[in-house]
């Protein structure tokens, strides 16, 4: 793994019962009203990004947003999906602290409803 701090995430289909893979994520940093992109992953078969997303340098003390892409995975997935999706792009806002630590910014998605949290 990367060495200090960085960022990892994975994202679960909770409809499902399985990883949702192909899953598309945008990581910002967020500065005041300024919203700096970063990074664009998209998830593997087990529903992870295949490395850390934020590491070395770049893991700093700051704010920053992973925006899930959920309405296309939702939608490429043939669950049952409104137009326009109830959940389309999923935000999820998160300050990082300690430049040292593992941060793993999760996310449990459904067509109706998601959850998330800090794991390890």
């Amino acid at each position: 793994m990367a060495e200090g701090g960085f960022l990892t995430t994975h994202v679960l289909d909770t409809a499902t019962g399985r990883p949702a893979a192909g899953l598309v994520i945008d990581l910002a940093r967020l500065d005041g009203d300024n919203c700096e992109k970063l990074t664009s992953v998209t998830t593997n078969a087990d529903g992870r990004a295949g490395a850390p997303i934020l590491q070395g340098d770049a893991f700093t003390v700051g704010t920053y947003e992973l925006a899930f892409h959920a309405g296309d995975y939702l939608r490429a997935s043939g669950a049952p999906v409104t137009e326009p999706a109830f959940l389309d792009v999923v935000p999820i806002r998160f300050a990082i602290a300690d430049p040292a630590a593992h941060y793993h910014v999760p996310l449990l998605l459904s067509p109706y409803g998601y959850t998330t949290y800090r794991g390890s």
